[in-house]
């Protein structure tokens, strides 16, 4: 621009001959395919796993919480006002620890342990869903009120599971009926800027209009954000990174580990494996975990469906 012009007032979005274009800074769940995709992607990771049962199980958990989204179906579009001023203060309009929960969640609950309540399921599994099935509605409230202040008691743990199972399909189901265009990325960029909700991986794309983006998808309402590479999501700290895997395995997984705070996190790179799933993915690489953690780094936070585990 020449001295003396006006700045043109348009948004650079770059163009199909070069330039940049920014990635989409967060994306909106689909929960017609979300838990359906998990479940596909634990199927196939189980075929010769150690923990191959147990992958199976997680699989059925899935397309269990797939029948529940189905039962509920698209929930109404929150409040517009509420979300504008949530939005403003640089707050998750879904918070977590301050929604208030529509009732309609306890019935996904109900199709989630109707589904699962099979003649084949583990004992220990009947049990606790049947131990379920007799608590009352404020009991159950007050076991995910728990769940989702992180204040689980040791007697609530076995039942956690499926509270966490039950909560992540109604928190997906809020976050797809959220506006879009009216959201922004938090402060605390670690955070999901839906429900506040720390992440279960990232995934870096190799495809789409921004291949080599990191997306962190949140363990609760599944929404993804785009988050900078070579940044720690727990510090903020970029000088003290580095990566750690398993020698001879595929290389699409990867413990992002922070030498500043002593935490890691899971990386999954698409152009690895076009198929990872950071829900799927993340349960059957347990074995990182244990390496990385034996190392000294301690994971950034906890996968919910492991709390049981």
């Amino acid at each position: 621009m020449r001295q003396g012009e006006v700045a043109p007032k348009g948004a650079w979005i770059g163009d199909p001959q070069g330039g940049v274009k920014a990635p989409e800074p967060l994306l909106l769940p689909n929960p017609l395919t979300r838990f359906t995709r998990s479940a596909a992607r634990l199927r196939h990771l189980s075929d010769g796993h150690p923990l191959m049962e147990w992958l199976r199980f997680m699989a059925q958990l899935s397309d269990a919480q797939h029948a529940a989204a189905l039962a509920l179906g698209p929930l109404a579009a929150p409040d517009a006002m509420a979300v504008e001023r949530a939005v403003d203060a640089r707050m998750p309009p879904l918070a977590a620890d301050g929604h208030r929960r529509n009732p309609i969640w306890r019935e996904g609950l109900a199709v989630l342990l109707g589904h699962l309540d099979q003649p084949a399921a583990p004992e220990p599994a009947l049990s606790l869903m049947a131990a379920l099935r007799q608590c009352d509605a404020g009991a159950i409230e007050a076991h995910a009120d728990d769940f989702l202040h992180g204040e689980i008691e040791p007697q609530q743990i076995g039942a956690t599971l499926y509270i966490a199972a039950a909560l992540q399909v109604y928190f997906t189901l809020s976050a797809a009926a959220l506006p879009a265009a009216s959201l922004r990325l938090l402060p605390q960029r670690g955070l999901c800027p839906c429900c506040g909700s720390t992440p279960v991986a990232g995934v870096i794309t190799a495809s789409g209009t921004t291949p080599g983006t990191r997306y962190l998808y949140c363990s609760l309402c599944s929404t993804a954000w785009n988050h900078v590479r070579a940044i720690c999501i727990t510090c903020g700290e970029s000088r003290s990174l580095s990566l750690k895997g398993i020698e001879g395995d595929s290389g699409a997984i990867k413990a992002e580990v922070c030498d500043a705070c002593h935490s890691y996190a899971k990386m999954l790179y698409s152009a690895r494996d076009m198929e990872v799933d950071p829900y799927a993915d993340d349960l059957a690489t347990l074995g990182l975990d244990l390496l990385v953690t034996e190392a000294g780094w301690a994971r950034h936070a906890p996968n919910p469906l492991l709390l049981s585990a």
